[in-house]
């Protein structure tokens, strides 16, 4: 079997051993514009990386307790994301003193009833 493995392996690293000069040679330096690009990502990654790595620390921590929670909840809250058609009729969630959440519906605007243009020009009358 080992002999097997071996030859299956051998094949695909000597295409790539062969290949890597050809490549190397074709490769043109890169111009203004590439190397200005790279020097941006490479800035950027430098100045991302204190957050990201801080990122990575709070999901290690979170990591455990939102699979516990998406694995109670996960049915209700697909449940209750079928119900609902539009979540941009609702305020955001509020929860209460005694720890109720409460999801209010955004108040509609109704429109007026047009009025008669002569209903302004008439004088009230009192009765």
């Amino acid at each position: 079997m080992f002999h097997v493995m071996r030859k299956i392996f051998a094949v695909p690293l000597v295409g790539l051993l062969l290949a890597q000069p050809l490549l190397a040679q074709e490769e043109a330096p890169p111009s203004l514009m590439e190397r200005g690009a790279q020097m941006f990502l490479d800035g950027l990654r430098e100045e991302m990386a204190p957050a990201l790595d801080d990122m990575a620390a709070l999901l290690q921590e979170a990591g455990p307790a939102m699979q516990d929670f998406l694995k109670h909840m996960g049915p209700k809250l697909r449940e209750v994301m079928t119900q609902v058609e539009d979540w941009s009729v609702y305020e955001a969630p509020e929860v209460l003193e005694n720890g109720d959440i409460i999801i209010r519906r955004k108040p509609q605007d109704i429109p007026e009833e047009p009025t008669s243009p002569f209903a302004q020009d008439m004088p009230q009358i009192d009765l």
